[in-house]
């Protein structure tokens, strides 16, 4: 069973000091993530509705992707931001490039979870960055309540691969995906303004 988070390449630690001075920007940015997040999980619910357990996981996460969105929105007004537009995510559009997206329906399952579960582990360990780093008391608290919510997501989509798919093929396409990723996080620019 896969268990920790595992990503193949830390995020370099300049990032939390550089999303520090551009704080209105990255809480734009990450309730639009928590809105996609929520997004991703409903439209897993539509695609395999079949599976009986993913429909019993997915559909508290979704509430609780939505509970994060306000929580950031409320944040951003607490400091008089407004929400703003959605950026693109160059992370994730990137992502999705790697994912199978035709061909054996078990594939596309597995891709599909494993590519959340992949956000949800880059997401907690940025969580983690700014828990530890940031200024303001309150949002280092804010933070950390937020890491250990995406490290249960985290979990939730790996645990639904390995309830329906063979564990050897889980662990060989996360190991895939995984350097994969971390090829991604080399080529991306260090933005500040994004939480991936």
């Amino acid at each position: 069973m896969i268990t920790t988070l595992g990503l193949a390449l830390p995020t370099d630690p300049r990032w939390v000091n550089i999303a520090e001075m551009q704080l209105e920007d990255i809480l734009i940015d990450h309730a639009y993530c928590e809105q996609k997040a929520a997004s991703a999980c409903i439209s897993m619910i539509v695609h395999f509705p079949e599976k009986e357990k993913l429909v019993e996981v997915m559909t508290p996460v979704v509430a609780e992707e939505w509970a994060h969105f306000r929580m950031v929105l409320k944040e951003l007004h607490k400091r008089g931001y407004k929400l703003g537009r959605a950026r693109k995510d160059e992370y994730v559009n990137r992502l999705q490039e790697i994912v199978k997206k035709k061909g054996d329906r078990d594939e596309v399952f597995l891709d599909r979870l494993l590519v959340c579960a992949l956000i949800e582990a880059r997401s907690c360990e940025r969580f983690k960055l700014l828990s530890q780093h940031l200024a303001d008391e309150s949002l280092r608290t804010f933070y950390h309540e937020l890491m250990i919510s995406e490290a249960g997501h985290y979990r939730n989509f790996i645990e639904l691969a390995e309830e329906y798919l063979p564990a050897e093929m889980v662990r060989a396409r996360w190991k895939e995906l995984l350097v994969a990723e971390a090829h991604i996080m080399k080529t991306l620019d260090l933005r500040g303004d994004r939480m991936h």
